[in-house]
């Protein structure tokens, strides 16, 4: 017993070191990070509450909000999800995950995050107009998760991802870590989560489609153009909710989160689910930008509602979440459908 809270304290104070080494501070970094898509939430849960429910998100829903929530999979010895998100201009993400106990290990889980934006027409210093040539870049995020139940109600969770990034002859790869951690307070109702997120090195574009060949003197010379590093968007998160019991088959739950990061606003999002008999639940969440006016936010207040439903041993959920684009020139709508099983 008393080395389980000798690791619960390493845990905590490593995360309140890397939580004060990683905050933003100000924001001069403003549009200037790699891998923007890492911060495309992903699942219909999450993201109908906005990303309020970090102390108390579960399975494989909690990979990309809090890795420690998939430490819960509740009698279920398997998860699994897919989610479709119709992003704005005609993007789309596709987003896999799974998560299986692994005994004394925990839990141990896997996902893949594709961004597919359409195809583009080539254009060079030359011809401005276009080349005649189109090109399809590719966004991709391979992420590995291990989560552990720590005590009765500390849950830990790490997650190491794989970032790739290609645009026509030019690539990028990288590598991010993230880390959370979450407290069940019982019977009380009450939940904590800490989460540290896209922690890494700065990523950098090269190949041959950055190459430049000159004539000087008759005799051909390429050089290579060197970009820029840029940083991953890092940041900390911070949430808390409450679980209010209004009857033996209705729950009605309260989610907060702030979240820091160097690279935009702060926001403070809240959050309310409604959930009947764990069978139909209603979602809705808003989020606060304090450096920011209510009209320059892109994304306003979210949606969503969702079913669970048990088919013999296995368990299917469907869920659905709408967030509200601000922007009027953006001519789409911003929806995710996600679909869970669980074994």
């Amino acid at each position: 017993m008393k080395l389980t809270y000798i690791k619960i304290f390493a845990i905590i104070l490593t995360l309140a070191l890397a939580a004060n080494i990683s905050y933003g501070g100000p924001r001069k970094k403003l549009g200037t990070s790699a891998a923007p898509e890492l911060l495309i939430p992903v699942g219909s849960i999450g993201t109908s509450l906005g990303g309020s429910n970090l102390s108390s998100i579960t399975g494989v829903d909690a990979i990309y909000w809090n890795p420690a929530g998939l430490a819960q999979l509740g009698s279920q010895s398997a998860e699994v999800m897919f989610s479709h998100v119709t992003y704005f201009a005609d993007m789309k993400l596709e987003y896999f995950s799974a998560g299986a106990k692994v005994g004394n290990l925990g839990v141990l889980g896997a996902s893949i995050k594709t961004l597919n934006i359409g195809e583009i027409m080539e254009t060079t210093e030359y011809q401005p107009e276009g080349t005649g040539a189109v090109y399809t870049p590719s966004y991709i995020i391979a992420n590995l998760t291990l989560a552990r139940q720590m005590t009765d109600r500390i849950r830990f969770g790490t997650n190491v991802k794989i970032i790739n990034e290609s645009v026509a002859n030019v690539s990028s790869t990288g590598f991010a870590f993230d880390f959370g951690i979450q407290y069940v307070g019982g019977q009380t109702g009450l939940t904590f989560g800490i989460a540290l997120k896209n922690l890494g090195p700065s990523m950098t574009f090269n190949g041959p489609g950055l190459d430049r060949t000159t004539t000087f003197e008759g005799k051909n010379y390429t050089q290579r153009v060197v970009l820029q590093s840029f940083d991953l968007p890092t940041t900390l998160e911070i949430g808390v909710g409450y679980n209010f019991k209004l009857s033996p088959k209705m729950n009605l739950g309260l989610h907060g989160t702030f979240m820091n990061s160097g690279f935009t606003s702060d926001e403070y999002r809240f959050g309310l689910e409604y959930d009947y008999n764990n069978f139909f639940y209603v979602r809705g969440a808003y989020t606060i930008f304090p450096d920011k006016n209510s009209d320059e936010a892109l994304f306003g207040p979210t949606f969503g509602a969702g079913i669970k439903y048990p088919l013999g041993s296995v368990t299917l959920g469907f869920d659905y979440a709408y967030r509200i684009i601000n922007e009027s020139g953006f001519n789409s709508t911003n929806q995710f459908f996600t679909i869970r099983l669980g074994f």
